[in-house]
């Protein structure tokens, strides 16, 4: 089976470097033009020479402040006044870290802005394209702590569980349109974020950064840590016309790290 995006737009949200570059990056190898974004304006110059440089096409990128909702909505507005897709992949950075003890009322807005408020505007705007053309995917990356909260990530767990539930009714609307709409549940990958979030998790126990790791990768039954370009395998295959009949689910690509049904 080769996936073929020929001819196809592509928007990815947080894509300047982690599991949004890998997304990105696999579907301009399967020929679709990407729009990268992220507020590091330098390092999406760099990514998108490489992209050009890998493939035939000319990419775009789109610098915006995923943390100002009132700037984000001005950028991606005016983007989408000159621009269409056809894909649309939601990402944006993760709140901050925290146990339901530690965050406070302020945060869960700043959360709720950051991934649902700025999430449901990107998708409003590009769905008029994808309405017009009868022919749209929208992905939502989320995590497996939307099944199994995970008790230091409390903002995520909480607006992520929301996003899943909006992205499930919103798939309802628009199958007929042939446009699907499906969550990703991201386990453990080698990313920054990951890093980040072991360096403070290992700070706070006392203990070095590689026992976490450790302790993680014995969390899943697969024994290691996921790499990026797996999660960008299963994005590309939900973007393309094969996985037309899917829609409305939420698929965990975790190393079998969920323990429910």
């Amino acid at each position: 089976m080769k996936i073929s995006l020929q001819n196809k737009k592509a928007l990815i949200g947080g894509s300047s470097k982690g599991l949004g570059f890998a997304v990105a990056e696999q579907l301009a190898l399967s020929g679709a033009q990407v729009t990268i974004v992220s507020s590091n304006e330098l390092l999406l110059k760099e990514r998108v020479l490489a992209l050009n440089k890998k493939t035939a096409l000319k990419h775009k990128f789109l610098v915006c402040n995923y943390n100002d909702h009132e700037s984000y909505a001005k950028k991606i507005s005016e983007y989408f006044d000159v621009n269409t897709i056809d894909i649309l992949v939601n990402n944006t950075q993760g709140p901050i870290a925290g146990d339901v003890n530690s965050v406070s009322i302020n945060d869960y807005q700043n959360a709720f802005d950051l991934l649902f408020k700025n999430i449901v505007l990107t998708t409003t705007l590009a769905l008029k394209n994808m309405k017009k053309n009868e022919w749209g995917r929208i992905i939502n990356m989320a995590s497996v702590s939307v099944k199994e909260p995970l008790r230091y990530l409390a903002l995520s767990n909480t607006i992520r569980s929301a996003l899943t539930t909006w992205g499930k009714t919103l798939s309802n609307e628009v199958a007929k349109s042939n446009i699907t709409v499906n969550n990703i549940l991201t386990g453990y990958f080698n990313t920054e974020r990951l890093e980040q979030l072991n360096s403070e998790k290992a700070k706070k126990m006392g203990i070095k950064v590689e026992e976490v790791f450790d302790a993680m990768k014995n969390q899943v039954p697969a024994k290691r840590i996921g790499n990026p370009k797996e999660f960008g395998y299963l994005a590309t295959f939900l973007s393309s016309d094969y996985a037309s009949y899917i829609n409305g689910i939420n698929i965990a690509i975790d190393g079998g790290l969920i323990k429910s049904l």
